[in-house]
C-alpha cells in the first residue's frame, strides 16, 4: 500500500489512514507492507504524544502476526524527525 499525504499532516489524516489500513487488512486477511510518501506535505501538525501513542498501538496491536515492512520516504529535517520517533516505539515489533 502507498500513502502520500498532502497539506499539513495531522491526527485526523493520519487516523483515517490507520481506518483505511485496517479496512483493507480485514479484507485481505493479513497484514502487508506500506510505503508512505512525506515529500509533498507542506506541514506537520503533531505532538511526541500522539506519534508515540500510534507507533505503540501499532507495536501492540501487530505482536502476534506476521512480519511486515514500513517504509517512509522524508525530504526535510522535521519530518525525518516524527519517522525516527515512529520507528524507535515500533522497534522490535514485527
Amino acid at each position: 500500500m502507498v500513502w502520500r499525504p498532502r497539506g499539513i499532516l495531522n491526527e485526523a489524516m493520519i487516523d483515517d489512514i490507520i481506518k483505511c489500513i485496517k479496512a483493507k487488512e480485514d479484507k485481505v486477511g493479513e497484514p502487508f507492507n506500506r510505503f508512505t510518501d512525506l515529500s509533498v506535505i507542506d506541514a506537520i501538525h503533531l505532538h511526541f504524544k500522539y506519534v508515540f501513542h500510534v507507533a505503540l498501538h501499532r507495536r501492540l496491536s501487530y505482536l502476534h502476526h506476521p512480519q511486515l515492512k514500513s517504509a517512509f520516504y522524508v525530504t526535510s529535517p522535521a519530518t525525518a524527525h516524527y519517522v525516527k520517533v515512529y520507528g524507535l516505539v515500533c522497534d522490535h515489533s514485527p
